[in-house]
């Protein structure tokens, strides 16, 4: 796996990462993490958390990476070619308004992230998907829409997903990241939330809920 602090990168193992994670009980893997805001975020304002920010743009990261408290790490790897060594660390996932090739493998309910996001997540692993309208009318869905087919693909991905929550300014403005602040200001500040959990069963057990 490839870390990243500032302008340097390095390669860090299962077991290097493993004694980073040594002593924290609680892991978010924040996937699309952009710009690493919200990671950056989550470490500090929750020091019992170890936050994992992954994101394929390395360039992105260079800030909020170097200023990063110790409890937070960044990878450099596509959210569809997530390396093994993240297997059944979190028990907190988020996805934080995607758009491009990362939204389009939730709607579609691609294996290759789909059964990926379960495999990161340990049994109740609480998982929190945002959506945002300007980057579902981009992929040609609606809102509300988009976010039935990205429910039913996480349900199939063995994930127990409660109803959407709609986001408006209010909520968008509260939400540490730097893309729900410029929704939040935009033309169409409007979003849903996403949430579930890993559910105890196995993935083939849920399989027929994307069809459902």
């Amino acid at each position: 796996m490839e870390s990243i602090r500032g302008a340097h990168a390095h390669e860090i193992d299962a077991h290097a990462l493993a004694a980073r994670l040594a002593g924290y009980a609680h892991i978010l893997i924040d996937l699309g993490t952009g710009d690493g805001r919200f990671v950056r975020h989550a470490a500090a304002s929750c020091p019992a958390t170890f936050a994992i920010g992954i994101d394929a743009c390395r360039e992105n990261l260079r800030e909020s990476s170097r200023r990063a408290p110790p409890n937070a790490l960044y990878l450099i790897a596509n959210a569809l070619a997530l390396p093994g060594g993240l297997d059944a660390l979190a028990t907190h996932l988020t996805v934080n308004f995607p758009w491009g090739s990362l939204l389009a493998a939730l709607l579609t309910g691609d294996p290759a992230l789909i059964e990926r996001l379960a495999g990161l997540a340990r049994p109740r692993t609480r998982i929190e998907v945002r959506l945002n309208a300007g980057a579902l009318a981009e992929a040609g869905w609606p809102l509300t829409e988009g976010g039935r087919r990205v429910r039913q693909a996480l349900r199939a991905g063995g994930f127990d997903m409660g109803p959407a929550v709609a986001l408006g300014p209010r909520e968008l403005r509260a939400c540490p990241t730097t893309w729900a602040r410029r929704l939040a200001f935009g033309r169409d500040p409007y979003a849903l939330e996403l949430r579930g959990e890993r559910a105890p069963r196995p993935i083939a057990a849920a399989a027929h809920a994307y069809q459902t």
